[in-house]
């Protein structure tokens, strides 16, 4: 049986969903025996939720007011905001369905005329890829996890967890949940005091977690940016260096922080150290720099590249 909190909340989404239900059915979707079930309801009706008892051989139960809960206090401007991020939420992999139960839940709790602008916006909108800067598949996002982690995070507790491929057992205290690109990291020090950015779909949380320990964060606390350097040296699936016919100061002016570190040779030449997750994706990136560079690692990039100016040479007329 669950917890009287969880339950009750269970309950009311049900209500939500459709007009009324009857006693015995609403009892066995959250396991409970209909004594408890009136125990709840009563809960919700002290807690100021308009929970009607029907009569009758179609009788059970149902929310008031025509099935809606009492409208929601939002302005027009934050309805709408809520509604675009709920929407949005729609293309992440891994919460889709959810996101999508959520919005509607948000509409059966706004006042009509609010109600009838995030329903437009929703009936007018169509989700386009939520990731074009790489041709490799987004990883689902785990809710769960996620809520886990800022869990620790604000309470100091470490986490023990399997991580990467093949397993590493792990033991961190983490600080800080930074998204970027799709995709989630737990900043954290580990045991032997070393700070990572540890990817959150590679993680595998073991229970029971660590002790607490004193925070000692970060130095400056950008933990934002220690990711983007972290990913910019170790995170991808594709490391490689490139020769750059240009001053370091004039790549640096054309790439962000997160594709990679500038490596100075001399006045005019230098190394852009980059990586992606494909072979495709490093080769669209300097590609884009404008100015003439040299591949020499990996082979595969190496290859790569010559497949690409071979087939751009054929595009020409």
């Amino acid at each position: 049986m669950r917890e009287t909190s969880a339950r009750l909340l269970a309950l009311l989404g049900l209500l939500q969903t459709r007009g009324t239900w009857a006693g015995p059915e609403l009892a066995a979707k959250i396991d409970v025996g209909e004594r408890t079930l009136r125990k709840d309801i009563e809960r919700l009706r002290e807690l100021g939720y308009p929970i009607e008892a029907v009569r009758g051989p179609s009788g059970g139960y149902r929310l008031g007011d025509h099935g809606r809960l009492p409208p929601l206090l939002l302005d027009d401007d934050e309805a709408v905001a809520v509604a675009i991020g709920l929407g949005a939420a729609r293309g992440v992999p891994g919460v889709e369905e959810t996101s999508t139960l959520a919005l509607t839940k948000l509409e059966d709790v706004l006042p009509d005329r609010l109600r009838r602008r995030v329903r437009a916006l929703h009936d007018s909108t169509d989700l386009g890829p939520a990731n074009t800067g790489t041709n490799v598949e987004d990883p689902p996002v785990d809710p769960m996890l996620l809520s886990e982690l800022a869990t620790a995070i604000r309470d100091h507790v470490g986490i023990r967890f399997f991580y990467g491929e093949p397993e590493e057992p792990v033991e961190a205290d983490p600080y800080r949940l930074v998204s970027w690109h799709q995709r989630w990291y737990v900043v954290a020090r580990r045991k032997d005091a070393d700070w990572q950015a540890f990817r959150a779909d590679w993680m595998t949380l073991r229970v029971p977690g660590g002790p607490r320990f004193a925070p000692d964060p970060l130095e400056g606390e950008d933990y934002a940016s220690f990711v983007l350097r972290e990913v910019a040296s170790s995170g991808w699936n594709v490391h490689a260096r490139i020769a750059v016919d240009a001053p370091a100061d004039e790549v640096l002016s054309r790439v962000h922080a997160a594709v990679g570190v500038v490596e100075e040779v001399d006045r005019e030449h230098c190394v852009l150290v980059t990586g992606a997750d494909s072979l495709e994706t490093v080769a669209v990136w300097i590609g884009m720099l404008g100015l003439d560079f040299h591949v020499t690692e990996p082979p595969a990039l190496v290859e790569h590249v010559r497949a690409l100016g071979r087939r751009y040479r054929r595009a020409l007329p």
